[in-house]
């Protein structure tokens, strides 16, 4: 069995970038693409802050161009999730959804991380078209428009605070009368004039036509009541859930699940020869751009180590 210079898990902005990087290095990588090549980008319409993009680029089309980038330089992409992991010894053996048994001398994770929904009917469908897990990604396009965000905890109060930024209105519901969140983050949130909140409510359905998201229903927790809201806006501040089940404990994580750097800023883990970038290892910025630069932070280190640590 062939033992590969570099094996990247994931294909978003980190993933891509990783193996350009190490594709331009002559490492011929393998990159593992996951139930979802491109990542959380493929499911974002209009993309405005990546640099180079003067008139800003749809996601999927961003994601597109850094694969065929990528493949220019040799890297070869197989769409398969990884099932398992053995990190516990060079070369590291990956064994893959679609039965393929790879061995690894590195190993860079980029599985990223995906955004907590409801569950709701048309959520998913919705998504770009007025559903959103990321208020920096989608923001600017509520512009004057009215929003509402679930949540109760920081990721909200962080959503519904940059909302301000941009929405006319920003409303709050919230399934219980007190926050999880923060007191400085509560505080600031329940200062702004801009947001309100909605407590002892849960959203039972999006409201849409062929546009896109119109209004929501709503049910009050403590007499049943069900309403209808309009809104413009249904952002999902409940959170992120990294793509780190399948390590099976091998690498050091938070209480959130997010691999931790072990030499930061540098991506090393604390398994040596296996790197990890993009959302990941961030729970912070989530953008990516960011994820994009911890790809060739990624790429980069694993070069040298080959170099340092032959096999």
């Amino acid at each position: 069995m062939e033992t590969h210079e570099v094996v990247i898990i994931g294909s978003g902005p980190a993933g891509h970038t990783a193996a350009i990087y190490a594709s331009r290095a002559n490492l011929k990588p393998i990159c593992l693409e996951g139930d979802e090549p491109g990542g959380q980008l493929t499911t974002t319409t209009d993309v405005e802050n990546f640099p180079g993009f003067a008139d800003g680029v749809l996601g999927p089309d961003l994601m597109i161009s850094m694969k065929k980038q990528a493949e220019r330089f040799g890297t070869v992409y197989v769409p398969t999730m990884v099932n398992e992991v053995d990190l516990s010894e060079r070369p590291f053996k990956i064994s893959c959804q679609n039965g393929d048994k790879l061995l690894a001398k590195t190993v860079i994770i980029s599985t990223g991380a995906t955004a907590k929904y409801l569950g709701l009917p048309n959520e998913m469908e919705l998504i770009g078209k007025g559903v959103s897990g990321c208020a920096t990604c989608d923001g600017f396009f509520y512009r004057n428009k009215v929003v509402h965000v679930v949540g109760g905890g920081d990721t909200a109060m962080e959503e519904a605070s940059f909302l301000t930024k941009f929405a006319s209105k920003v409303y709050v519901i919230h399934r219980r009368d007190t926050l999880r969140a923060s007191m400085p983050m509560q505080e600031r949130c329940l200062n702004n004039p801009k947001i309100e909140f909605v407590w002892n409510t849960q959203v039972n359905e999006i409201l849409f036509n062929d546009t896109g998201v119109t209004g929501i229903k709503v049910e009050n927790t403590q007499t049943g009541e069900v309403t209808e809201r309009q809104t413009d806006g249904f952002f999902l501040g409940i959170g992120h859930s990294p793509n780190t089940s399948f390590l099976n404990g091998q690498l050091n994580l938070d209480d959130a699940g997010y691999i931790i750097p072990s030499n930061s800023p540098h991506p090393d883990t604390n398994i040596a020869g296996v790197f990890a970038c993009g959302d990941v290892q961030d729970s912070y910025y989530r953008q990516a751009i960011s994820a994009a630069g911890s790809g060739c932070m990624a790429a980069i280190r694993a070069e040298k180590f080959l170099e340092e640590t032959p096999l």
